[in-house]
């Protein structure tokens, strides 16, 4: 099978050695970096960067993406430092040899204003995060998170088709479509599948709250089955997101999850598990 198991391993522990105990300990060879000893990934430059790598090096951890908050502001606000702030993303995933970054689209000003009237401040500015990225070797990926342009599928393909370069593709998170009310599969999939190169396994109910992959409305076993069937060679990374899971209490007394470390470390082997006996039932 063509899929990378990956995951977001801020959410076992914010120690970053924490973090690459738990990568090995459930047979991770990558993982996204965002939160690393409490700060996040963007908080960090070129050289302070240096120490996380020599501590991926030293445990055989490789890096599937950057999970940055590129993007993840409001359209509004000032360009030129949230600009400088990419670029020196640009800088940290050169130096962890990531291939992804993680971005979004932008706020509009307001909750309930309407973003098709930014969609062409939004569209420059992506552009102009693509331009800086050309030649670098770091392909942006673009995540569908609820209020941004870019949350729900029409204009996530608005953004990759409207910019046209080979350089910015879509992570699909099957748990934000469901908290914008949108269909995954085959909707949203279908309207994608051609622009996919990247999942986020996280699953969400009807009422927003996120769940183990598998639980909810997000499809994501046919959504795997399909990847699957268009021979999909690439990430699927675990963003549990499960602290406000109504069955979480439960793994006290179950004897699989009890004995963990804690409360990160239990949400994440539940995420993980759940994600397996998915792709076992794929055929």
């Amino acid at each position: 099978m063509a899929f990378t198991i990956s995951g977001f391993t801020d959410e076992i522990n914010k120690d970053f050695g924490i973090q690459m105990e738990g990568a090995k300990k459930y047979g991770l060879s990558h993982i996204e970096i965002r939160g690393i000893n409490g700060k996040n990934i963007g908080a960090f430059d070129k050289e302070e960067i240096k120490p996380i790598k020599k501590q991926l090096d030293e445990n055989g951890i490789k890096v599937s993406s950057i999970g940055s908050p590129i993007g993840k502001f409001y359209i509004n606000e000032d360009f030129e430092p949230h600009f400088a702030a990419f670029k020196n993303m640009l800088d940290i995933a050169q130096a962890v040899e990531a291939k992804y970054i993680r971005l979004f689209s932008f706020y509009p000003p307001t909750k309930d204003a309407d973003p098709a009237l930014y969609r062409d401040d939004i569209l420059k500015r992506m552009n102009e995060f693509v331009k800086a990225a050309k030649g670098t070797g770091v392909m942006l990926l673009h995540e569908n998170e609820k209020g941004i342009y870019g949350d729900i599928a029409d204009r996530c393909v608005d953004l990759v088709e409207s910019i046209g370069s080979d350089n910015l593709r879509v992570v699909f998170d099957p748990a934000n479509f469901v908290q914008c009310g949108e269909e995954t599969y085959p909707s949203a999939f279908n309207k994608l599948k051609n622009y996919i190169e990247y999942m986020h396994i996280k699953d969400a109910k009807q009422n927003g709250d996120t769940c183990p992959a598998g639980q909810g409305e997000g499809k994501i076993k046919e959504i795997l089955q399909s990847l699957k069937d268009m021979n999909f060679d690439g990430f699927i990374s675990l963003e549990p997101h499960l602290s406000r899971f109504d069955g979480l209490a439960a793994l006290e007394q179950d004897v699989q999850y009890k004995n963990l470390s804690d409360n990160g470390e239990r949400t994440f082997a539940l995420a993980l598990n759940s994600l397996k006996a998915i792709l076992d039932e794929l055929k």
